[in-house]
């Protein structure tokens, strides 16, 4: 089979490689039908995740069909068509108990990290009646996508963690697509400003499209200023949706008294903490790795209609042209780009 495969820092190949097989009674293979690149895809390809080694098939999104289980499988069997989620989970552990399935003792995420990932024809999926979705017939399967992983991080790691509450007033910093999520499911909870900070411009059109009541370009003076300018004293929450300390930065010096700072993006390097003046402000700040225990009820929302998260695509491709996506996804500002879909039909 084809797949995106790892080779070092800065450089990636679309290889030949064999078919996965069952190693466990628990896993499943599926065929992928549509996958996507995440950032955290061109993290890895940055150096950014050293446990990544050469030979790693990258890849942690995606829907797909069933095509053979494990003896020890009994939510699905061959032909169900399934969303593959970014965390793959036991359900048996002391994590999983707690659901925080991110730290599961035998999963986490480990597609496209430990283990060989979604970014390829077919992947084995450990602990699949935990780790896997069924989807109804008819469903957008292209919406479903963005439920394997970036709907879940912007609401559990940002909207949730930041503790999001009616009337609040909401910076998202970073407007890519975990940001964008974070946009689209803030707003279950009536937040009175969203205000989207980025440098692209198109992408803070966009933003506003997407329910932002205002932008920031933090490329043209000084955002913190300017956040500071649509607020009375700061904002409740600040959610940094990029990874860089330049956009952490912003969200520590832009929260209120009793604000909540919620850290979603992946950092690579270390970031100023400025605690000499956060002591006093009783402010709360968080990380996290998305745990995926909200999926079911995002998928409800999916599937009814209330969330359409396929507003997040702006480029398809076919699956043979998947280094093509890599150049678009990883361009984008330049190309527009902000969630792929690569389709494997």
């Amino acid at each position: 089979m084809k797949a995106v495969v790892y080779e070092a820092p800065g450089k990636k190949t679309f290889a030949t490689v064999p078919v996965p097989t069952i190693a466990q009674p628990t896993d499943a293979i599926v065929r992928i039908v549509k996958t996507t690149i995440c950032g955290t895809d061109l993290h890895i390809l940055k150096g950014d995740v050293p446990a990544v080694t050469a030979g790693r098939i990258l890849g942690h999104e995606g829907v797909g069909i069933v095509e053979e289980v494990g003896s020890a499988v009994s939510n699905f069997k061959k032909g169900d068509r399934v969303l593959i989620s970014c965390i793959t989970a036991c359900g048996k552990c002391e994590y999983c108990k707690k659901q925080m399935y991110s730290h599961c003792e035998d999963g986490g995420w480990i597609l496209g990290h430990l283990i060989d990932g979604t970014q390829a024809e077919y992947v084995r999926i450990p602990h699949a009646d935990n780790s896997l979705y069924p989807v109804k017939a008819g469903s957008d399967e292209e919406a479903l996508v963005m439920l394997s992983d970036i709907l879940p991080t912007g609401f559990e790691i940002g909207v949730l963690y930041g503790q999001v509450q009616p009337g609040d007033t909401v910076a998202i910093v970073g407007a890519g697509p975990v940001g964008m999520a974070a946009l689209l499911t803030a707003q279950f909870y009536s937040p009175s400003k969203l205000i989207m900070v980025d440098v692209d411009d198109a992408r803070l059109e966009l933003a506003k499209k997407f329910g932002a009541t205002h932008t920031v370009n933090s490329g043209q003076g000084d955002a913190v200023e300017a956040i500071r300018k649509e607020t009375r004293d700061g904002v409740d929450v600040a959610i940094e949706a990029v990874g860089i300390p330049q956009t952490f930065d912003i969200c520590q010096r832009v929260l209120r008294p009793g604000g909540h700072l919620a850290n979603v993006g992946v950092h690579g390097a270390a970031v100023n903490l400025e605690l000499q003046n956060l002591w006093i402000q009783n402010v709360t700040i968080t990380t996290g790795l998305v745990n995926t225990n909200t999926t079911p009820m995002l998928l409800k929302t999916v599937e009814s209609g209330k969330l359409q998260p396929e507003q997040l695509i702006t480029h398809r491709f076919a699956f043979k042209d998947f280094m093509q996506a890599y150049e678009v996804f990883g361009n984008a500002s330049r190309e527009q780009a902000l969630k792929v879909i690569v389709d494997n039909q």
